[in-house]
């Protein structure tokens, strides 16, 4: 035996022998082995019952020590993949929809379609028919005003009392397309001397007859004309003539025989100058008369 060997540790009431202080640990345990479970084949159904849509996994596919966590639903019926992943987290979804409602919904949204686009059909056959509607008033009014009436306003008193400042008059202009000028008529008519302005005045003599006044007088073809409609007021006492009217000319006078401009100043007028007949007074109302 060795001399230079230590002495065994010394515990207080504990009697220990060499070999039993310095025995070597034991080795550790080998580990388990555990081995692959058969995969679980479903028994075959009953005649009366249908087969089933579950599909059974086989337990191998999990973790033994989870699988062995888990408790069997039946006894001798391995548990499935579904049960051992614990219950599914709820999800909120719409309510199915039956079969029966879902047909009759669709109907209602062909109705829908169909009548958003009958209407919109509509208003796109409304606003067609405003707008031939507009074009046709503006050919209709472009017509009226260029061959038919026109609207006019009287500036000045120089066919007072007749008519005064500011009425408005409705001029007919197929008057003198299908007839002649009258004596006596109220006619509109373009200054000869700027024909971009119109006068209105009344015609005294149309072509051929023979003019002449005397002290404001008018005789024509040497007979005194009717004037009663002038007040004394009104009346000239200048002299005129005599003159044989041209052919194609008129005389006009207004009937505010000391304030007015007309053929006693600046000469006859050509007929293509005479735009049509004064047919109404329409303003003011009530002052309004046909002529």
């Amino acid at each position: 035996m060795n001399e230079n060997k230590p002495d065994p540790p010394f515990l207080p009431g504990v009697e220990v022998t060499p070999a039993e202080a310095f025995r070597p640990p034991e080795p550790p345990a080998p580990p388990v082995a555990y081995t692959q479970p058969e995969a679980y084949l479903p028994p075959e159904p009953y005649p009366h019952q249908a087969p089933s849509d579950h599909t059974y996994h086989a337990p191998g596919a999990f973790d033994t020590a989870q699988a062995g966590a888990f408790a069997e639903p039946f006894p001798g019926v391995p548990p499935t993949a579904d049960s051992l992943n614990g219950p599914e987290p709820l999800v909120a979804t719409e309510p199915a929809t039956p079969p029966a409602m879902a047909a009759a919904a669709l109907p209602d949204a062909r109705l829908a379609i169909e009548t958003g686009g009958l209407r919109l059909d509509r208003v796109v056959e409304e606003v067609v028919a405003w707008l031939k509607t507009l074009a046709s008033a503006a050919v209709y009014a472009t017509l009226i005003v260029t061959f038919g009436f026109q609207v006019a306003r009287v500036e000045g008193q120089s066919m007072a009392p007749t008519l005064a400042d500011q009425d408005r008059l409705i001029v007919n202009k197929l008057a003198y397309r299908i007839g002649e000028p009258q004596v006596g008529d109220i006619v509109m008519l373009y200054y000869p001397l700027r024909p971009e302005k119109s006068f209105v005045k009344r015609v005294i003599a149309a072509e051929g007859d023979q003019v002449r006044i005397v002290d404001g007088k008018i005789y024509r073809n040497d007979v005194l004309m009717d004037d009663s409609f002038v007040p004394p007021e009104f009346r000239s006492h200048d002299d005129w003539g005599p003159r044989v009217i041209d052919e194609g000319y008129y005389f006009v006078m207004g009937d505010h025989r000391n304030n007015s401009s007309d053929s006693r100043h600046w000469g006859l007028v050509p007929k293509k100058y005479i735009i049509g007949r004064v047919q109404l007074r329409w303003w003011p109302v009530p002052n309004a008369r046909l002529f």
